[in-house]
């Protein structure tokens, strides 16, 4: 096996990815499975978890999917547990489950921007409180938080009428950076991915709306497609990426640069 090869290699070692069963997720999910990781696959909504499980299975890996509620701390607790007694460990942790409302700012419900928060921020911080765990006992570890270009940056309400999820991403851009400040010293990395517009369930709303102004704002001229993540993902996942923590990997086709 060459130098690159172990580089990128994930070979015996196990990823949670929550919300995996779709979009984003998925597609982190199945660049793990290439990469040669045993994969668990987790959210609410469970069959479409065994339904990428399944996939995963047929290039020659151990997946599991399980029901999780990332801000029910039972169920985040339970899907660790249940992580480490099927396959030994936690190496890799994805926190890509998410939750978005359209709203105008000064109009958005309380309730929303609370259900917002609790699963982008406190699903994050539970989710990595309880791998984080595990992954500082065995001193070794990578976790990858899901930001947003949405989080860097206020942004067009023609775009995105979103500002609790936009403040949500904000939140996690600064959680990634403090939680890898506290645990560097253990050898566990904390970065976070800043995905562009990419055609997916929660996305769908937006593009419709404003598909037109982001790429008139994207110097690449198009949205993130089926496999434009996979290779940040599995950077921040594998040794390539040992000396780099505390960082956010924007992917989003130079939006954030103009």
């Amino acid at each position: 096996m060459s130098i690159i090869q172990q580089l990128f290699s994930l070979e015996d070692k196990t990823a949670i990815v929550t919300g995996g069963g779709r979009g984003l997720g998925r597609q982190m999910a199945l660049a793990y499975a290439d990469a040669g990781a045993n994969v668990v696959v987790c959210s609410r909504k469970v069959q479409a978890c065994e339904e990428v499980a399944e996939e995963l299975t047929k290039k020659g890996v151990k997946a599991l999917a399980l029901p999780c509620d990332v801000t029910d701390q039972e169920q985040v607790h339970r899907t660790v547990k249940e992580t480490i007694e099927a396959f030994g460990t936690v190496d890799i942790l994805v926190n890509n489950s998410g939750a978005s409302w359209g709203a105008p700012a000064l109009e958005m419900p309380l309730e929303a921007w609370q259900k917002v928060m609790n699963v982008n921020v406190t699903g994050t911080f539970l989710m990595s409180k309880a791998a984080g765990k595990h992954m500082v006992d065995q001193k070794a570890g990578k976790i990858i938080n899901i930001a947003s270009v949405a989080g860097l940056n206020g942004v067009d309400s023609r775009v995105m009428d979103t500002i609790g999820y936009n403040a949500s991403k904000g939140a996690i851009v600064t959680f990634t950076k403090d939680l890898a400040a506290k645990c560097g010293p253990s050898n566990v990395h904390v970065n976070a991915i800043a995905p562009g517009f990419f055609p997916t369930k929660m996305s769908k709303g937006v593009l419709e709306i404003g598909g037109d102004f982001i790429l008139d704002r994207t110097p690449l001229q198009r949205y993130g497609g089926d496999e434009d993540l996979m290779g940040a993902a599995l950077f921040l996942a594998s040794k390539a990426s040992d000396y780099v923590t505390g960082e956010i990997l924007v992917v989003d086709g130079g939006m954030n640069a103009v």
